[in-house]
């Protein structure tokens, strides 16, 4: 079977040309086509022979997923596209610039099977996980749109990460290598719903990555209404493998805290929250929630989240307060891919 070629790392292409008796200098050649002039076709490649380029097109094609459908483009820039893989199977991922530079948030799988609450990418379940060339594929793919590489990275999209570990780290690895795109490894952000295990198995990786984890409440009860990946994994597990990944690696996680309105967002909660942060090195970034058909939550008013946001401040807590972005491009995950899935399918019917 070929290996796709963005699936591919320097060494990769190193043995691959040991193996077929060519001079080194040619595995920094390929690299070079491939992320610095993003080739779309090996035959562009013409510092190559032709018979090396055909081979490389039997052996290790250049497959782009294929823009399907993007929201519109709002005030602040955001775009959100759906990319259709080989297999016809979709993913979201969102273009998001400031101040002269551009995140892009990709996917790891198609669809999500953890059933956050509040958001869209589980409503259709998971389908399958990403192979790591289409990962690499979705950023290939929008810097083509665009015209341009994002700065940073952030594997926010549908999916959970660390349900997918193996191809998520070897695209990473791919975007994050300097003869690849060269991405740094503290512009490049893992986020992960609370999966023990991979955070366990990320401290022992060697990487600098950044990781986010999904908190959204300060309490077992409330979290395990909100995200059934608690009942597996619940604050009392969760919390010490974060202070273990941090002692590990010398990194700070960030703790992302959905407000919802009446929910998670009153004076008390933010105080359970201080007691469960106090005394550990964090981050917190609290989202005002972005609505979901599916969620009868309510963004709170802009006052409770500034309140919630003081309180954890005056408590030393270094907290943020992520501005609202993206809402003419269906912000929140999945909505996009649920969207069009309904248009062809009707509404997903919940079981």
């Amino acid at each position: 079977m070929p290996d796709p070629a963005y699936a591919l790392l320097p060494a990769d292409w190193a043995a691959f040309c040991k193996e077929a008796g060519l001079p080194t200098f040619r595995a920094k050649q390929i690299l070079h086509g491939l992320y610095a002039d993003r080739i779309g076709d090996w035959r562009a490649l013409t510092t190559l022979p032709p018979a090396l380029r055909d081979r490389l097109a039997a052996e290790h094609p250049l497959t782009l997923p294929r823009e399907v459908d993007r929201s519109p483009t709002g005030p602040d820039g955001v775009v959100k596209m759906l990319l259709e893989m080989a297999d016809g199977e979709r993913v979201e991922t969102v273009w998001i610039p400031a101040d002269g530079r551009v995140t892009q948030c990709v996917s790891s799988q198609v669809g999500c099977a953890m059933h956050c609450a509040f958001c869209a990418s589980g409503q259709l379940g998971c389908v399958r996980s990403l192979a790591a060339d289409e990962i690499v594929g979705e950023v290939m793919a929008l810097a083509k749109a665009f015209g341009r590489l994002p700065n940073n990275i952030v594997v926010m999209g549908m999916g959970e990460p660390f349900m997918n570990y193996d191809a998520v780290l070897r695209a990473l690895r791919v975007l994050n290598c300097q003869q690849g795109l060269n991405i740094g490894a503290r512009h490049i952000t893992l986020s992960t719903c609370g999966v023990v295990p991979g955070i366990e198995r990320l401290a022992g990786e060697g990487v600098q990555f950044e990781l986010s984890v999904s908190l959204h409440a300060p309490d077992d009860a409330l979290r395990s209404r909100l995200m059934p990946v608690n009942r597996r994994w619940p604050l009392g597990e969760l919390l010490p493998a974060c202070d273990a990944y941090t002692a590990a690696t010398g990194r700070i996680i960030t703790y992302e805290y959905t407000l919802v309105h009446g929910l998670n967002d009153r004076p008390a909660h933010a105080q359970a929250l201080i007691r469960l942060l106090r005394g550990r090195k964090a981050r917190v970034n609290l989202i005002p929630l972005s609505p979901v058909a599916e969620f009868d939550g309510r963004t709170p008013p802009h006052a409770d989240c500034l309140a919630f946001l003081d309180a954890l401040l005056k408590a030393g807590i270094h907290t943020t307060l992520r501005r609202s972005r993206g809402r003419q491009a269906d912000a929140a995950c999945g909505q996009l891919r649920l969207r069009n899935q309904e248009a062809k399918h009707g509404p997903a019917t919940q079981v």
